[in-house]
């Protein structure tokens, strides 16, 4: 814990810019989520209780699953994949654009008072970052209009911005960054693909297209694909809507 807040003490104009962009994106799900509201008729049914527990536990969930990192043959050893974007979008799902938001925040937050961080939060902002390309797009698509098929395009599309924003952001600002935080060359890091990936080159361009690009592709794809499988049966667990029945079949028998 002491750790934790000497690195942001020591990296406070980094903490901040950080907060600032979370706080943005916020701000954008919530405002997308009047719109749609508003456009559509939508109204939010679920107690406040219910959500914050749901959320929490979401959250709670997510920060594990980041824990559990699988290696991928194609990258280097420091891209890994992590199913952690799985609880998020079904809260996302459940609960609107801005608990996504909220979740994906709140599972940084837990993973840092877990592990801290090793990347003076650059690592951390990547990860929210490109969570958040995924996220947003879908659950604001989804909460639009609530059908299977929109399921399914929504996932589409999360799965398409996930993969080209990972790859460009990673290309423009990650990569540059943790070369230049861990004194690297990014020739070092071309080298590095390039021993496990015939096809990542020596530059930055042919690095990110053939080890970023398919690992944000598998992991908008396996989240995606899990999330129709289950989204349906859990979604009435999280807002409660069994329990809810449960009570208006009871009353009226009363």
């Amino acid at each position: 814990m002491k750790d934790l807040f000497n690195q942001v003490a020591s990296n406070a104009l980094y903490v901040v810019s950080f907060i600032l962009i979370i706080a943005g994106l916020f701000v954008f799900a919530v405002v997308a989520e009047k719109v749609i509201q508003k456009k559509h008729g939508i109204t939010d049914r679920t107690s406040a209780a219910r959500k914050a527990a749901s959320v929490g536990l979401l959250s709670a969930l997510s920060a594990i699953l980041m824990l559990f990192e699988i290696p991928m043959p194609f990258a280097p050893t420091f891209y890994k994949l992590d199913m952690s974007e799985l609880p998020i979008l079904i809260g996302a799902y459940a609960f609107g654009p801005a608990a996504g938001i909220l979740i994906e925040f709140l599972k940084i937050v837990l993973k840092l008072f877990i592990k801290g961080t090793s990347t003076a939060f650059v690592g951390e902002l990547a990860n929210f970052s490109v969570g958040a390309s995924f996220i947003l797009p879908a659950s604001i698509i989804y909460y639009a209009r609530k059908t299977r098929k929109t399921a399914a395009v929504s996932c589409l599309v999360g799965t398409v911005c996930i993969t080209i924003f990972g790859t460009v952001f990673n290309a423009v600002y990650l990569l540059p960054a943790f070369a230049k935080l861990y004194g690297i060359p990014l020739e070092v890091i071309f080298t590095m693909g390039s021993d496990v990936n015939p096809f990542a080159g020596d530059n930055i361009y042919s690095f990110v297209f053939a080890c970023v690009a398919p690992l944000n592709l598998i992991k908008g794809s396996l989240n995606s694909l899990l999330t129709l499988l289950v989204y349906k049966k859990i979604s009435p667990v999280l807002k409660g809507a069994g329990i809810e029945a449960d009570l208006v079949r009871r009353t009226a028998k009363q």
